[in-house]
């Protein structure tokens, strides 16, 4: 999936904001609010920015509200987004005067901001080949009241689809799955496809309606909902794709389909084949299926990029995998497709990710998002970033699982990280000379 998120109908509308207008703002309004455009002065105070911030940022032409950080000593300023209670937190940055510039190298993003008073405006841009900055804007953090009006029930597992009318592709035809947590009026929950989950969305019931969001420096998203007479929940994901979800209790009954199962969702063209990968590691030396430390081994190979939100997601856990079953046979392989081919630009992020979640296994740069299906010929019908493939002893293939479902999934992040350690566990107990006996799939 792209950087911006899983959905083709994320993509962000091209916005320009202007500095310069606020600049000649602060410049007009300085003597009243008694701040200055110029450096920092020694012997002055920089302006206290510190604490939380209700923040929004305009994609596609929408506003989509979301929390954001700012932790302050002096004019060393850090700025935190969140994905439920993890903080994504900036890599490095420069504060004069009012004006803040902030570097994400994970996310190889920058945000600029000026501040006025209680509030401040600014653009956040990837930084990439004709990317486009986008519109943010914030006030100070102010607790919403307790809505004593009585909120919609609807925690639970959902499943929802397209309504027939936009169905324009079989994609249009998947059905995904929704899951919505809730106290009082507020409420958490995610949406997970094949490809991966939304992240955490986080909001409440207002004036009868569900409104939720994500924007986790990646993925801005505007989840809006309505409970329907008949139990089900209209959606409409930023205003431009339109859904019904029923609960997956009655899926079945009301004629909804399963949606897909992400370890069947990918094959191979010959699973009796021992599998092939040869691709050059961050050093320049070239790592392959036949080299001498995979013989014998189980080896998972985690088909991901660094741009990539749910490969995010994914790495920690695999990381625990890693040191849990390593002792015991595990090799882990990243094989990173990344989105410009110049390693100049590659290497740099790869090395970002490796040091964000201490990954110890080899890294390798397979190629671009482009060119996947040509590097990695033995797979049919690929189609998720992160997918894994896992070999057995022999080095076949016994499982290939597409997307991963994050902590915002609840539940589901907890079955599937067991259901892949009992896989990992089976292949690990395997005979090599057996021929594949471990159960194929999760």
């Amino acid at each position: 999936m792209g950087a911006w998120g899983p959905f083709p109908e994320l993509r962000v509308l091209s916005w320009c904001y202007n500095f310069a207008i606020v600049r000649k703002l602060l410049a007009l309004c300085g003597s009243v609010v008694g701040i200055s455009l110029a450096s920092a002065v020694p012997g002055i105070s920089a302006p206290n920015i510190a604490g939380l911030w209700d923040a929004k940022i305009v994609a596609n032409q929408l506003e989509i509200p979301f929390r954001f950080e700012i932790d302050q000593t002096g004019n060393q300023v850090q700025g935190f987004f969140f994905e439920g209670d993890r903080k994504i937190g900036s890599s490095s940055g420069s504060f004069a005067g009012v004006h803040l510039i902030l570097e994400y190298d994970i996310l190889d993003t920058t945000l600029e901001i000026t501040f006025l008073g209680d509030q401040f405006a600014g653009t956040y841009r990837l930084n990439r080949p004709g990317a486009q900055p986008l519109e943010i804007r914030a006030r100070r953090f102010v607790p919403v009241p307790a809505d004593a009006t009585a909120a919609p029930r609807i925690s639970g597992s959902w499943e929802m689809r397209r309504i027939p009318q936009e169905v324009k592709t079989p994609s249009d035809r998947q059905t995904w799955n929704l899951f919505l947590r809730q106290s009082g009026a507020e409420v958490s929950g995610s949406i997970l496809r094949v490809d991966g989950d939304t992240g955490f969305l986080i909001g409440r019931w207002q004036h009868g309606r569900l409104v939720l969001s994500h924007f986790a420096g990646q993925g801005p998203l505007l989840f809006e909902g309505k409970l329907n007479g008949d139990g089900t929940l209209t959606i409409a994901l930023n205003r431009s794709a339109n859904y019904v979800a029923v609960r997956k209790s009655e899926a079945r009954a009301k004629g909804v389909p399963d949606p897909p199962d992400p370890s069947r969702y990918t094959s191979v063209k010959d699973p009796s084949v021992p599998f092939r990968f040869r691709f050059p590691g961050l050093d320049g030396k070239i790592v392959s299926n036949t080299d001498a430390q995979f013989k014998g081994k189980v080896v998972l190979l985690a088909i991901g990029g660094s741009w990539c939100p749910n490969c995010q997601d994914e790495a920690p856990f695999l990381v625990d995998l890693y040191k849990e079953f390593h002792a015991q046979g595990l090799e882990i392989v990243g094989l990173m497709f990344e989105a410009d081919a110049n390693p100049a630009l590659t290497r740099p992020r790869v090395q970002t990710f490796i040091r964000r979640y201490g990954i110890p296994y080899p890294m390798l740069l397979a190629g671009t998002t482009d060119d996947i299906n040509q590097k990695i010929p033995q797979l049919v019908n690929f189609g998720a970033y992160p997918t894994t493939i896992y070999l057995g002893r022999d080095g076949r293939v016994r499982s290939v699982h597409a997307g991963f479902a994050s902590q915002a999934t609840g539940d589901e992040y907890v079955r599937l990280k067991g259901e892949v350690r009992g896989l990992v566990q089976r292949l690990l107990a395997e005979n090599p000379q057996a021929g594949g006996a471990a159960s194929r799939g999760l």
